[in-house]
């Protein structure tokens, strides 16, 4: 099998494991040899991570084409209504293409939501909203950009599942090998042969 491990990125911690500028990495949490993220998380999002030595498993968890849902909790500016939230679930215009149809629904906050460090910037003249989203494709900064084009700008991002891998269970800046039932699981959402 495969080393895979799921790991609870922190906020501000870059996607790589090396950074001349000397800026927070994976390598100031992780420390297992010949591994790497199948993905990217940027540096002001937070939460799943996957990390593997196989590179067939990390090409069919980073390639587009293959359609493996990703989740996340945003919060986002104002309360969205039923029409920006359609907006979102039917996909949305970001400049030379249009986002691919979208899981989206409006969610309270979750109760054991970790602190973020630094905390968002709280103004008590805009409220804010959570929703859980869930993508098949992966474009850069995608939930950021098709928050603020539907007028309600991301605030926190949380990824909180990658197929059938959660957070569940893992501390801020914690990581874990995936057992071999979810490693089972993992395989099977992406077709591993």
């Amino acid at each position: 099998m495969p080393r895979t491990i799921r790991f609870h990125k922190p906020y501000g911690v870059l996607t790589k494991f090396t950074d001349h500028e000397g800026r927070p990495t994976l390598s100031d949490y992780i420390d297992v040899p010949d591994i790497y993220a199948a993905g990217r998380l940027d540096k002001d999002s937070e939460g799943l991570l996957l990390l593997t030595d196989n590179n067939r498993l990390n090409h069919l968890l980073t390639d587009p084409k293959f359609d493996h849902p990703r989740t996340y909790l945003v919060q986002v500016e104002h309360v969205p209504d039923g029409k920006v939230l359609n907006q979102l679930r039917e996909g949305v215009q970001l400049g030379d293409y249009k986002t691919r149809p979208a899981e989206v629904e409006l969610v309270n906050e979750p109760e054991h939501l970790p602190p973020r460090d630094p905390p968002i910037r709280y103004r008590k003249s805009i409220p804010s909203a959570f929703l859980k989203m869930t993508l098949t494709e992966g474009k850069n900064r995608q939930v950021r950009r098709m928050t603020a084009a539907v007028g309600h700008p991301t605030l926190r991002l949380i990824r909180i599942a990658i197929g059938p891998i959660t957070l569940d269970g893992l501390d801020v800046g914690e990581w874990q090998d995936l057992t071999p039932a979810e490693f089972r699981a993992l395989k099977e959402s992406v077709q591993y042969t």
